[in-house]
């Protein structure tokens, strides 16, 4: 069930809010549990036992590690065990067919792929589970006794699927005790109606713009034409995802929770390493404080350091999906930041504002070459077209009309990606703003009663 889908904005969303004010306060966690199972059982009911596993499992270790009289060693038994359980259930549904595909083609066996699918939001649910038993460890939150409590918080239907990924030190306190006003709701209201908006208005449109230029062989396209592309699915998968963590904020802030941030305007970056302190926070946040720091960080001198970064992109690389292109994409964006580290960051601040600029949409686009494509000959081919390597014009009439057609909709997407300032007083900035809003609610909606292009590009990670 897609938040931008007609069912669930007028079925699923009023129903869980109706009975969720109604109720008194000790029950208000067991409605959001329940309406969570619900939610994601509407598309995969099997797989609803993997998450229950999950959390069951990690409820019960955090109970032993709260007993007293626990030595350090029996401690770390316990946060190994809940780890292993939780990347075994990763490793299997995510990761086994890839190993096996590439043990079959490198020894020449015939082991059968379980070719079971990916359940969705296993990557997110299971990083968070992990989170909890991290922090009961070290002590930075206590560990959890209420049981619906602790599967409201790994169930969550409004960043379940698709994050930004709550470490579970960050919401413990609101698990127990949140405010709910109207406000906040409104907030709410309209944080979902952005991301709404970004989702299905800018995404979408664009995306049909990838699409075609996607499916066309590398080989054959004109220069201008495999940028076009490249610009359209760097466009996308930001207006994709991030109007689905501003979804998820918003509906979060409906039900009194509060969020942290998952993007900052990530294409206003100067260089690599300030595109990732703004692109996917939560994620980033995640292997900094749950791998980075615990390998030692940048504490045990430059060797151990260089191999930390590297250990956590590769990690984040295979994180997205089991395919090499994945794992490329992350080293690349780790050498980067290596190099940044110690040398390019001094240099780019020699440079001109503008200049930096064009250096990390260069590096981010040529990133997003590696994102896109889990075949790598498909990769170089398109690699090839992005520099006319594969002896095409620069451009051909495709490409003028491609340009042609879709100039506004570039150029609408260019302005929501950088900061606006407020140009008006606040009463009439405040009215304007509540029309606006209602006019984008309308025009998604509208969108939707005929759409038959309506994806959802984080689902497959």
């Amino acid at each position: 069930m897609l938040f931008s889908s007609l069912l669930f904005l007028f079925v699923f969303l009023p129903l869980v809010l109706a009975l969720y004010y109604i109720s008194p306060w000790r029950i208000k966690n067991l409605i959001l549990f329940i309406s969570s199972l619900i939610f994601y059982a509407w598309g995969e009911p099997v797989y609803i036992v993997i998450m229950l596993i999950s959390t069951i499992t990690d409820y019960s270790f955090g109970l032993l590690l709260s007993r007293p009289g626990l030595s350090a060693v029996q401690r770390k038994w316990i946060v190994v065990s809940s780890i292993i359980v939780n990347l075994g259930l990763l490793s299997y549904f995510k990761y086994a067919d890839f190993l096996i595909g590439n043990v079959n083609e490198l020894l020449g066996t015939n082991i059968p792929l379980t070719e079971l699918p990916l359940p969705i939001g296993i990557s997110f649910y299971t990083f968070q589970s992990m989170s909890y038993i991290i922090d009961v460890y070290r002590g930075t939150a206590k560990a959890q006794r209420n049981w619906i409590d602790f599967g409201t918080f790994v169930a969550l239907f409004p960043q379940l699927v698709a994050g930004p990924i709550i470490q579970y030190n960050s919401i413990a306190e609101q698990l127990r005790k949140r405010s709910m006003n109207m406000e906040k709701f409104a907030e709410g209201v309209r944080r979902f109606t952005i991301g709404l908006a970004k989702k299905v208005l800018l995404a979408n449109n664009i995306g049909l713009l990838w699409d075609t230029i996607s499916k066309s062989d590398p080989g054959s396209l004109p220069m201008l034409t495999a940028w076009l592309g490249i610009v359209a699915f760097a466009f996308q998968i930001y207006f994709d995802f991030s109007g689905y963590s501003d979804m998820a904020i918003g509906l979060g802030l409906m039900f009194g929770f509060q969020f942290n941030e998952n993007f900052n305007k990530p294409y206003i970056a100067q260089s690599i390493t300030d595109f990732w302190r703004r692109w996917h926070i939560s994620l980033s946040s995640w292997f900094r404080d749950y791998v980075y720091i615990p390998l030692g960080g940048n504490r045990r001198g430059l060797g151990i350091q260089v191999r930390n970064i590297l250990v956590v992109w590769m990690l984040t690389g295979i994180w997205h999906g089991a395919s090499w292109n994945f794992l490329l994409w992350g080293l690349y964006f780790g050498v980067i930041l290596i190099f940044e580290k110690w040398f390019g960051l001094r240099l780019l601040s020699r440079l001109p504002r503008f200049v930096r600029h064009m250096y990390a949409i260069f590096l981010i686009l040529i990133g997003w070459v590696l994102f896109a494509f889990d075949q790598l000959p498909v990769v170089w081919s398109y690699l090839q077209a992005l520099f006319g390597f594969n002896h095409q014009p620069l451009l051909d009439n495709t490409t003028v009309y491609l340009m042609y057609t879709n100039a506004i909709l570039i150029l609408v997407l260019i302005m929501a990606s950088i900061p606006r300032k407020q140009l008006m007083k606040h009463e009439s900035r405040h009215l304007l703003s509540l029309i606006g809003y209602g006019v984008l609610f309308f025009l998604s909606v509208a969108y939707l009663v005929d759409a038959t292009f309506n994806p959802f590009l984080y689902f497959r990670f």
